[in-house]
């Protein structure tokens, strides 16, 4: 029997349709995420062992433990989350698009975000609470433009990348010019915040981003059922009553959403949104894009990242966006070349 033999699973009055090597290769992807989890608690410079760490969750730990548990925990669970939210969002955009090279990275939502902090720190603003403001605020900017701008009688994918690329040319200039004319202090907190990390990130952020979050799964089993309608052609998905570009508009929101989640706790992360879409569509060898499987290969990722920055890195300790930056250029470098030849 072929393995890739299609099994229906239906959730309500949604039919979602998988196959089984998307199921396996899923099923293997949650435990990688499990195997990066543990790992990231019991490597040898948390101060923890497998030992300790079934000892904290029997409640047993010393308090050394606890304290080392309850810093390492929510940077691990944040690299977890936040990798599927990236994941998601880039596959909304480049569903949209219908081109891999449609994520919140290339058309201008990560450099609004860093405008809107640039302008909150210059303001005078100060704190977790004012960036993420700031960076919420100059994503959704960011997006209503390039969607206005894009907008002619409907949301043409190539269009929308276009005018992407140059608002976010835009956008760079003058994060360029707020950081030439701010105080170094300010600058330097810009610099900090844009290299995207997840270095410092406590409970409170993660239980404000899983809430966050919350909010948003109950519209994902309809926008994943309306992106494989939007597949076969605007015209296509019209005549089965799909209203095209209001659901367009849905999956810019949602997008625009798990970006700003992100963005606002962590900076803007980049090249997980890209790359994790293609990435999952590769290995189950399907010929759309799965929001399940860019969410759990988003994870994976940005985990991995995380625990490179962290230890195979260990004398420069960098920020994770710097790992994520430098595998996401070859990577881009790799699908250019590719899509080139095609």
């Amino acid at each position: 029997m072929s393995a890739h033999r299609t099994v229906e699973v239906l959730a309500g009055p949604i039919g979602l349709r998988v196959t089984r090597r998307a199921v396996v290769v899923n099923s293997a992807l949650l435990i990688l995420i499990g195997a990066l989890l543990v790992g990231a608690l019991v490597l040898w410079r948390s101060g923890l062992g497998f030992d300790d760490l079934l000892a904290l969750m029997r409640g047993e730990g010393s308090r050394k433990q606890e304290l080392v548990f309850s810093w390492r925990a929510p940077r691990a669970l944040a690299s977890v989350l936040f990798g599927a939210c990236l994941g998601i969002s880039g596959a909304m955009f480049q569903a949209i698009t219908r081109n891999a090279l449609g994520s919140p990275d290339v058309i201008g939502i990560n450099s609004g975000a860093y405008t809107g902090v640039i302008v909150v720190l210059m303001a005078g603003g100060s704190g977790y609470a004012a960036t993420a403001a700031g960076a919420v605020v100059g994503c959704t900017l960011a997006a209503l433009t390039v969607f206005v701008l894009a907008y002619r009688q409907g949301m043409a994918g190539f269009r929308l990348i276009v005018v992407g690329i140059a608002v976010s040319a835009v956008l760079t200039s003058v994060n360029h010019w707020f950081s030439v004319r701010a105080d170094l202090d300010e600058a330097l907190q810009a610099a900090i915040w844009g290299a995207g990390s997840l270095g410092g990130i406590t409970w409170t952020p993660l239980v404000a981003t899983l809430c966050a979050v919350a909010l948003m799964l109950p519209v994902l089993p309809v926008i994943a059922h309306r992106m494989r309608e939007l597949e076969l052609g605007d015209d296509v998905a019209a005549a089965q009553g799909v209203d095209v570009e209001r659901t367009k508009l849905l999956m810019v929101l949602v997008g625009v959403f798990s970006t700003a989640i992100v963005t606002a706790v962590a900076g803007p992360i980049a090249f997980i949104a890209l790359a994790a879409p293609q990435i999952a569509r590769r290995l189950c060898r399907a010929p759309s894009l799965s929001l399940t499987g860019s969410a759990l290969v988003g994870a994976v990722v940005l985990a991995a990242s995380d625990l490179i920055a962290q230890y195979l890195l260990a004398g420069a300790r960098p920020p994770v966006g710097v790992v994520t930056v430098t595998v996401g250029g070859l990577y881009l470098i790799w699908l250019l070349l590719r899509e080139s030849a095609r």
